[in-house]
């Protein structure tokens, strides 16, 4: 038959022709350079992930064996969110100091903490919460009877501590984090300093700090988180200077200036990560990928509690704070069951005031 004869299946006319050899040709080379391209894009990608995680998490101390000696039958459950979401909820102890390093050792030196906070992440990663519980409170520490909770790291470490939390608070700690404020502190000036508020007008080390808004840099945010005396409120006013504190940084550390500025930015995260140890079984992968279900959590997205108090007094020589037991029992409550931001309200009454003295 001709080649004039021979009749073209529609398939192949113009409208849908396959290709010609050359054309095959050409179009397996496009083929194959996109296929090297997904390869080198692969590779960026994986590579920038690498680095970030060297580079941050990397950066990051870890503290060994923090829950040696648990017995597990003995700890609380894990949290269990009343209306499941797919993801769990995460809770870390945090503990530190503002005048000795922490990270590297998970310990203060002389074996007591400054700040002692729950930090929840919440399972739909939408809200945290974080319960700062007084260095004084009066409390059980198991195995050595009723004394300050920050006594347990003296007595046994992390550990110790961890049992005594979880013992009092009946909410399972996830992971163990030591933060050594002075480290943090650093982060103030890279950040180019923040803003505080305080109510009256105090006094501490070379500084004056008028009642109003107060923009610090990292010295006087050192003295400002180190004041001990002049506050009405005692070690009230000091956890609630954290609390504020640790908000304004934060604030700060995700503004629209902080994260157009890419030298800014990689300073601020390297001095964060830098002051922060975390419990050794937190790998960095894991570090990576909850700081990444976190992306749509904002400053404004974190609530501050202290858990609840009867008043203070004194044991022995020792000023002390006794906890409200009814009332904290219901905010541990709603810690197990991962819904104390919708029940925040009715802590209200027991909330340190907006501003410290």
């Amino acid at each position: 038959m001709s080649a004039a004869a021979t009749t073209v299946p529609e398939q192949y006319t113009d409208e849908g022709r396959l290709p010609s050899p050359s054309r095959r040709r050409a179009l397996r080379r496009v083929l194959v350079s996109l296929g090297v391209l997904g390869v080198v894009l692969a590779l960026v990608v994986g590579g920038g992930m690498w680095f970030l995680t060297e580079r941050y998490a990397g950066n990051i101390a870890r503290v060994s064996d923090v829950f040696e000696g648990l017995e597990e039958s003995a700890r609380p459950a894990p949290a269990t969110p009343a209306q499941a979401v797919g993801a769990e909820p995460v809770t870390f102890l945090l503990v530190g100091s503002d005048t000795r390093a922490t990270a590297g050792t998970g310990v203060a030196a002389g074996g007591r903490s400054d700040a002692i906070m729950l930090a929840r992440f919440s399972a739909d990663r939408q809200h945290a919460q974080i319960v700062s519980i007084p260095r004084d409170s009066w409390v059980d520490i198991p195995g050595h009877g009723r004394n300050k909770i920050n006594a347990a790291y003296a007595f046994g470490g992390p550990p110790l501590l961890i049992q005594t939390v979880e013992q009092l608070t009946a909410v399972r700690i996830d992971h163990y984090v030591a933060i050594d404020f002075q480290g943090i502190i650093q982060v103030t000036d890279d950040l180019g300093g923040v803003d505080v508020v305080v109510a009256e007008t105090t006094s501490n080390g070379p500084y004056t700090f008028p009642a109003g808004v107060n923009h610090l840099d990292g010295d006087q945010a050192r003295w400002y988180l180190g004041q001990r005396h002049g506050l009405l409120g005692g070690d009230f006013d000091r956890v609630r200077r954290q609390q504020q504190y640790l908000q304004a940084l934060f604030a700060k550390l995700f503004s629209t200036d902080t994260f157009t500025d890419a030298g800014r930015l990689d300073s601020a995260l390297l001095a964060v990560t830098n002051a922060v140890a975390v419990d050794d079984a937190l790998g960095n992968g894991d570090l990576l990928a909850l700081a990444y279900s976190l992306r749509g959590l904002t400053p404004d997205s974190v609530d501050f509690f202290t858990a609840p108090v009867l008043g203070t007094g004194t044991e022995g020589r020792a000023s002390v704070v006794y906890l409200d037991d009814v009332t904290a029992d219901r905010m541990w409550a709603y810690l197990a069951s991962d819904s104390l931001s919708q029940n925040a309200a009715e802590f209200d009454d027991e909330a340190l005031p907006a501003v410290p003295r």
